[in-house]
């Protein structure tokens, strides 16, 4: 911006150049220049320090106001500090309106090129931030793909729940049993679709996947769930749930003397999961790859991270919902 409007203001001017000048058409580029990095650096400043309590519309108008008043008052110290054979006639100060007016117009339109400039920036890094995070979400969510393919939806899964099918006495009970497991791979199928899912349409899934888990474990899990009518049109990513109880049973030991336990409750607007710890005789190693493709989804989709409170009683790990209004508004 410098060399543009400092030399190709000069170079109007050339026709009027001279040995003499040389010096007036020197500080007369130094004027823009100081101009030019004045108005820059009063709009970047304005930028990263927003005023609270101004709306966005008024912003760019305080913005332009204040570097024009700033440059104005910055050219008018320099056209009457620097001795009048250093400049060149028209950056001459006579004390006129005409001049004051001229210092206010030339620094307005000085303001007004860098906000084109600032905004024009500000919406590139917009539009780059955005498609980057397009792409760590798609990465994410084939992660996830990944994830249930080879944990939540692993054969591993399928074996214990055909071999459970195979016990299972009554005909209704083997119905019921295939019934509610049709449910969860016909979920598990539709979801991959969606990088979102409502909470209602969560928990019907986690109530077909817990009767398959109850016929499997009987009275050695216990899953309470309290979640207010009001949070089911609320989002989440698609599994998260799931996930954290598939995790529980497979880092604890329990028995129906010493039963798991897992809560999921509200609370501070986060869906909690929280288990007992009774960790197994021989842990199982973890990757803890489940938790942090949780949180990355999370991170992408809402721009809040889930949380994790670890104690010597009990694994909890928070949630954050956000309600369908603000996701796609």
């Amino acid at each position: 911006m410098i060399l543009i409007l400092g030399g190709g203001t000069i170079l109007m001017r050339l026709n009027d150049f001279n040995i003499y000048n040389f010096k007036a058409f020197i500080n007369h580029f130094t004027i823009i220049a100081v101009s030019i990095s004045t108005c820059w650096m009063v709009h970047g400043y304005l930028r990263l320090h927003e005023p609270k309590g101004v709306s966005k519309q008024l912003r760019p108008i305080i913005r332009i106001a204040v570097a024009t008043l700033i440059v104005s008052v910055a050219n008018y110290v320099i056209e009457t500090a620097v001795p009048e054979r250093f400049l060149i006639p028209e950056n001459i100060f006579h004390y006129t309106y005409a001049d004051f007016l001229r210092l206010l117009i030339g620094a307005f339109f000085l303001s007004m090129i860098c906000h084109i400039v600032w905004s024009s920036l500000a919406v590139t890094i917009m539009l780059q931030k955005a498609q980057l995070e397009n792409e760590h979400l798609k990465q994410a969510h084939l992660r996830a793909q990944l994830l249930s393919l080879q944990q939540q939806i692993s054969p591993h899964f399928l074996f214990n729940s055909l071999s459970t099918l195979k016990h299972i006495a009554s005909d209704k009970g083997t119905k019921d049993f295939v019934v509610q497991l049709s449910h969860v791979y016909r979920y598990l199928l539709n979801i991959n679709e969606h990088q979102v899912t409502k909470l209602a349409d969560e928990l019907n899934f986690i109530d077909s996947y817990l009767y398959i888990l109850y016929q499997r474990f009987e009275s050695d899990l216990k899953v309470q769930i309290d979640i207010p009518q009001v949070y089911h049109s609320y989002l989440i990513p698609p599994l998260a749930i799931q996930l954290l109880i598939e995790n529980a049973i497979k880092h604890n030991a329990f028995s129906s003397d010493m039963p798991l336990l897992i809560e999921i409750f509200i609370q501070n607007e986060t869906v909690t999961v929280r288990n007992t710890r009774q960790p197994k005789k021989y842990p199982v190693e973890s990757t803890r790859l489940g938790l942090q493709n949780i949180n990355e989804r999370f991170q992408l989709l809402f721009d809040k991270q889930i949380t994790i409170d670890s104690t010597d009683e009990s694994f909890t790990v928070h949630l954050p919902v956000i309600s369908h209004e603000r996701y796609y508004h």
